[in-house]
């Protein structure tokens, strides 16, 4: 899943539109017409869809209906229809913002970053290029889906949330496993090693998942 979907036929501003975006460490997919949105939104979903009106064949009033439909995504509509009729109806059709052509860079990823932070922040754990998602039980390396096993995501949960903190052997294993758990303590030992491997960009040599001699791990 994609963190932002950008349903924009002018190729040249979807471009613009999703370097700034990258460079604040978002994922994006690019639309250039309401067929092909509404075909990604439905396979592939979106956190937020930010969304131009006047489209090659469905318009972006008819995809915000339609994704409205199904759920309850975030849209920020953009376009160059400025009129306050044009507004109102992409408004009552369920789109929580309407920002108009040409727009202020800053002003709308002051939005897109309050959005996110009011509807995901509480789920979603970022460090660096490593995106972990609480909610979507999803982690995620420079935009790419990672595949974890349970007890894999569960570690790299719990050392995320506790970035920069040495945590200790004995405290991670019974956070993990529980105190009651029959499982060796040697498994943390096998299962950080797993981990590195899927993300660390050298797991010879982990420049996240750092080993605090003596006592445990840290990430950082």
């Amino acid at each position: 899943m994609a963190d932002i979907l950008i349903v924009e036929d002018n190729k040249e501003l979807a471009g613009l539109l999703s370097d700034f975006l990258c460079a604040q460490d978002y994922s994006v997919c690019i639309a250039e017409n309401g067929e092909k949105a509404l075909s990604l939104y439905k396979e592939e979903g979106a956190k937020l869809v930010l969304l131009d009106i006047m489209l090659p064949g469905i318009d972006g009033f008819a995809v915000c209906s339609k994704i409205r439909e199904g759920g309850n995504t975030p849209v920020i509509i953009i376009s160059a229809k400025n009129d306050k009729q044009s507004e109102l109806d992409g408004l009552n059709l369920g789109a929580d913002d309407y920002i108009g052509k040409p727009y202020d860079i800053d002003i709308l990823l002051a939005k897109i970053k309050g959005i996110f932070k009011r509807r995901y922040a509480e789920n979603r754990i970022s460090c660096g290029n490593i995106c972990l998602d609480k909610a979507s039980h999803t982690v995620e390396k420079d935009g790419v889906p990672l595949a974890l096993s349970a007890k894999e995501f569960d570690l790299l949960c719990l050392l995320m949330e506790n970035r920069g903190r040495a945590l200790g052997k004995e405290y991670i294993f019974n956070q993990i496993w529980g105190s009651g758990s029959f499982s060796e303590p040697q498994t943390l030992t096998v299962h950080i090693k797993w981990l590195r491997q899927k993300i660390e960009d050298n797991p010879a040599k982990p420049e996240r998942i750092i080993t605090i001699w003596g006592m445990g791990y840290k990430f950082i």
